[in-house]
């Protein structure tokens, strides 16, 4: 009895509780067509309703900085569990770590992409609704980035 009793002891302080178990997955985001290897590409993770638009990256989830060696460069976010998420992506040719903005409009100089969107502009600004996307295994996405 003393036995059997140390052997369920044992089993359940040494077997993992499978509900304890978090699945992660991994999100790859493919860059083609930049208009020049200047710089770095700044990619930022987003996973909750209103962090987008974010100028200032004051409210993604994780981000990753890219030096740029070619015109198609790809980045990596690992260990995410499954939930909505949207990506943006900087074309920082400068390396000042920020959006700048032309003369006197609110347009980027350089150049920018989200998730889902093909093109952007003063009648439909990103938001997390519109970039977002479902992720509940491995996946790979294709950002464009858009040069105003």
């Amino acid at each position: 009895m003393k036995t059997l009793l140390t052997i369920l002891i044992c089993s359940w302080v040494f077997i993992p509780n499978n509900n304890s178990i978090t699945e992660a997955y991994s999100l790859t985001v493919n860059i083609e067509n930049l208009k020049n290897t200047k710089g770095t590409l700044i990619f930022s993770l987003y996973n909750s309703e209103g962090s987008l638009p974010d100028e200032k990256f004051e409210r993604y989830y994780k981000k990753k900085s890219v030096k740029i060696d070619d015109k198609n460069i790809k980045a990596t976010f690992n260990d995410l569990p499954k939930g909505n998420y949207a990506v943006t992506v900087l074309h920082d040719e400068n390396n000042n770590g920020k959006i700048d903005k032309k003369f006197m409009l609110p347009l980027p100089k350089e150049g920018i992409g989200f998730s889902n969107y093909d093109d952007f502009g003063l009648s439909n600004r990103p938001n997390f609704k519109d970039a977002s996307f479902d992720l509940q295994k491995d996946k790979t996405i294709t950002v464009k980035v858009i040069y105003k």
